[in-house]
This record gives C-alpha cells, sequence and structure tokens, in this order.
C-alpha cells in the first residue's frame, strides 16, 4: 500500500516504535493481518498522530494514560519504549502513571508500574548493546 498518509503515518510510526518493530510488525501480515496493519499506519499514525495540534511527547502521554486505563499490557510497553523516544524522562512517565492510580485504579497503576520497568530494562539492554556495537 502506498500513499500519502500511508507514508507519513509509517515514518511517524517508525520513529516513535522503532525501525526493527514496525519492520517486523509489517513484514509478519498475511492477508488476514495486512488490512489490519494498513489501517493502523495510515489512519492511527498518518492521519492522527501526523497532525500539528500536539506534539509525539505530548501524544504519548496521553497514549500512556489511556492504554494503562484499558489494561492493554502489551501495548503500553510498547508505548513507554516509545514515549522515551519521544523525549519523555521516566520521572515524567511514572508521574502519568501514579495520575493512573488515581483515576483508573491501583490495580491499573501496579500493573502499568510494572510493565513500564520491563520496558525500561529492555531499553537499557538495548543501549548497553548499541554501546558495544
Amino acid at each position: 500500500m502506498s500513499n500519502e498518509k500511508y507514508e507519513k503515518g509509517l515514518a511517524i510510526r517508525t520513529q516513535v516504535l522503532g525501525e526493527a518493530y514496525v519492520n517486523k510488525s509489517i513484514q509478519n501480515a498475511d492477508d488476514f493481518t495486512r488490512p489490519l496493519q494498513e489501517m493502523v499506519t495510515e489512519y492511527c499514525w498518518g492521519h492522527v498522530w501526523g497532525r500539528d495540534g500536539l506534539s509525539l511527547k505530548e501524544r504519548s502521554m496521553i497514549n500512556l494514560a489511556m492504554i494503562s486505563a484499558l489494561n492493554r499490557p502489551h501495548e503500553l510497553k510498547l508505548h513507554v519504549r516509545g514515549a522515551l523516544r519521544n523525549g519523555l524522562s521516566r520521572e515524567q512517565i511514572r508521574e502519568i502513571l501514579l495520575q493512573v492510580g488515581i483515576y483508573c485504579g491501583v490495580p491499573a497503576a501496579v500493573d502499568s508500574f510494572r510493565l513500564a520497568r520491563e520496558a525500561f530494562a529492555e531499553a537499557d539492554a538495548d543501549a548497553d548493546a548499541e554501546e558495544r556495537g
């Protein structure tokens, strides 16, 4: 698939989630899942994340809160890593997850903190591997 919004979405998706993740998602798509990958890339990343009204950092902050509230653990870990790429500090992520605890419940915050720590450890391991070359 190739159109302007898809290409814009692919660029933003890759910037936020990382080239390896995005390439794997697209390459692993089959006849059943390909339409979902195309829709997510074009509409989520091209139409919404590609708008001028909010920065990528602000969008990451909103996503962390919503995904935590919705209890989507796989997406949360992915978006914690994306939030780090978009310039959020671990302290800012912590503050977002504390707010989740107040408005969405302590169990949501407990799970989100655990997943964020896992995402931080993965990001640290990736950074260490890059340094070693």
